[in-house]
């Protein structure tokens, strides 16, 4: 059976540094902006930055709101001391509330988490363009994929330092820097609702759903997919569905063509 298991590349973390210090680490810019979640993501992210840029050109920012556990709080307020960057809490509360009393028939918790993390990325704006700062977004290659993002909530980032990264690879690049094992074992969650998890609202672990991305990429068929992991094709279906019935997530908005060149179809930068 062919093993469709992504494995970390050992130049990874160097490409990422290299990456990073591209976009982020010359005199137009004061550094990169990170929202900081208590997550396996951002934590990763980072120190990525951190290691690349020096500490002093990362900020950690911290977006919680009413729902945030004030222990995950703490702690996620102490992780970014261990990696002596400058961090700022802003609670979100006051502003999901204005929307909330502007749209008072908003009750589907998806879209109130959806809300909340276009909230996250007003302010991340907000402060990041005060510091003349690049926002570095968190997600990795399997939520870019899959969709499991909010368009211009989490989606809106200047940069993507772990963007081809599968979650499983990203897993494997945690425990090679060394970080805390309560961030890398916490089940990964959005943070909608009290008890939701990714994995769950997926309907497939990251580890059954990368090595079905991964024969994707590979242009395995669906058949060979299934039969090379062993998951039902009904999975392998619904996976593929997904990452097809998400590609406006990953795409400038569509514009009609009327001119010589048209941006996104023959004027790219």
């Amino acid at each position: 059976m062919t093993d469709l298991t992504p494995r970390l590349p050992p130049h990874a973390a160097s490409t990422i540094a290299q990456f990073l210090r591209a976009h982020a680490g010359g005199p137009e810019t004061t550094g990169v902006v990170v929202a900081l979640s208590g997550g396996i993501d951002s934590a990763v992210t980072a120190r990525l930055a951190r290691d690349a840029l020096g500490a002093e050109r990362v900020l950690g920012l911290l977006l919680p709101d009413r729902g945030y556990p004030a222990a995950l709080l703490a702690e996620t307020e102490g992780y970014a001391r261990s990696l002596g960057l400058p961090a700022r809490t802003v609670p979100i509360d006051a502003v999901v509330a204005a929307f909330r009393a502007s749209l008072p028939e908003l009750t589907d918790r998806v879209a109130l988490g959806n809300l909340a993390a276009r909230a996250r990325m007003t302010v991340l704006y907000a402060v990041a363009r005060d510091r003349r700062a690049l926002v570095a977004g968190t997600g990795n290659k399997s939520e870019l994929l899959l969709g499991y993002f909010t368009k211009y909530g989490d989606g809106g980032v200047d940069l993507l330092p772990l963007g081809d990264l599968y979650k499983t690879q990203e897993r494997a690049l945690a425990a090679e820097l060394g970080l805390p094992a309560a961030i890398r074992e916490r089940a990964p969650t959005a943070g909608f609702w009290e008890g939701q998890t990714d994995e769950a609202e997926l309907g497939f672990s990251y580890e059954d759903g990368d090595r079905i991305l991964h024969g994707l990429e590979e242009l395995r068929t669906e058949a060979e997919i299934a039969e090379a992991t062993g998951a039902p094709p009904a999975i392998v279906r619904a996976v593929a569905e997904r990452v097809a019935r998400n590609r406006h997530k990953r795409r400038l908005p569509p514009i009609p063509k009327i001119g010589l060149r048209t941006v996104g179809l023959d004027w790219r930068d």
